[in-house]
């Protein structure tokens, strides 16, 4: 039976004389939580793994377009749809919605995602005409800002990167659109892989996993190990759970608990929960624009398991309580009095 290692993420000091580095950023851990199929989560210490698991664990994660991937990474929301769940339909031109791309940018985030096409439940596939004619431009505008391509298909995609987008962000893992893999490889180009159970149109019809944490590890270790049979280094993966994406609030709260064990694929790691349904269900907020302080909770819950990137909508609130949540930690701040 095959064993999983999550490890169990501290952050506080001092730390003990066995603590190894989390992903090689500021987090750590001496122990881990072994995962197997008949159910049973065993603690034991790290020092008692495999070493091939435990370099996956600890390794440092290379920068990625740049950004420091041993500190949190905000990637900031610009969908140019008419009907995306949360923002759609904000812009009346590509100008508009690149304005709105630098002020997210201003806000402090570090990077942007731009989506042509709604990946929301329910939502139907959108022509490749219509999604490269809708990204396209924004992207040819936005010159000189780091810059992550939504798309599940590849001509959009090369659309894209000769405008000047430098990373692939495919929610269906590639699996909707083989030659996007391919397109990736060739061009050395950094991908985010994302899992999801099913498309849009029928992702929330009764989602089914006999183990969802550890479906989720398979689903991502495959497609990232397929890259790499094809070319494409490790340093250039990015994972993403896909929280809300053929789950139910069962399903993205086991996800949530248990995400430090994706640091096991040896690849940073993604989390996307920006006003995500169950954060209003839980947080009782059903307008998906008053969901920010639910969506920036989980988001910090995040960053103490060590995820690196987080996809967000309210980027100025996120950059402030992340800037708090590590002075505390730290104990430390800018110098300032009270």
């Amino acid at each position: 039976m095959r064993d999983y290692y999550r490890p169990l993420v501290r952050s506080d000091a001092p730390r003990p004389d066995d603590a190894l580095p989390l992903a090689g950023g500021p987090r750590w851990f001496s122990h881990v939580a072994r995962h197997r199929r008949d159910g049973s989560v065993t603690r034991m210490p790290a020092s008692e793994i495999p070493e091939a698991a435990l370099a996956r664990l600890t390794a440092p994660r290379a920068p990625l377009l740049g950004l420091d991937m041993h500190q949190p990474q905000i990637m900031a929301i610009l969908n140019v749809t008419p009907d995306s769940f949360s923002d759609g339909g904000l812009d009346g031109s590509s100008t508009e919605a690149a304005l709105r791309g630098r002020r997210l940018m201003t806000d402090g985030a570090d990077l942007l995602d731009i989506g042509g096409e709604s990946t929301r439940p329910g939502a139907e596939e959108v022509p490749l005409g219509e999604e490269i004619s809708r990204t396209e431009p924004v992207i040819r505008a936005l010159a000189g800002v780091p810059i992550s391509i939504d798309t599940r298909k590849e001509p959009v995609a090369k659309a894209a990167i000769r405008a000047g987008a430098a990373l692939v962000n495919d929610v269906s893992g590639l699996t909707f659109d083989p030659a996007l893999a391919d397109f990736c490889v060739e061009n050395a180009l950094p991908v985010c892989i994302m899992h999801s159970q099913g498309g849009p149109e029928t992702m929330q019809d009764a989602p089914r996993y006999d183990d969802v944490l550890l479906d989720v590890y398979d689903f991502l270790e495959a497609q990232v190990e397929m890259l790499e049979a094809k070319g494409l280094s490790r340093d250039k993966i990015v994972v993403d759970p896909g929280i809300g994406f053929g789950k139910t609030q069962e399903h993205n709260l086991a996800l949530l608990n248990g995400l430090a064990l994706l640091h096991g694929l040896g690849c940073p790691i993604l989390l996307g929960v920006s006003r995500k349904g169950f954060v209003g269900r839980i947080g009782e907020a059903p307008d998906p624009k008053k969901r920010a302080p639910g969506s920036i909770a989980v988001a910090l819950a995040g960053i103490a398991q060590g995820v690196q990137i987080f996809r967000v909508h309210d980027v100025a609130e996120t950059r402030q309580a992340i800037a708090l949540w590590q002075a505390v930690e730290q104990g430390a701040g800018a110098g300032h009095d009270a």
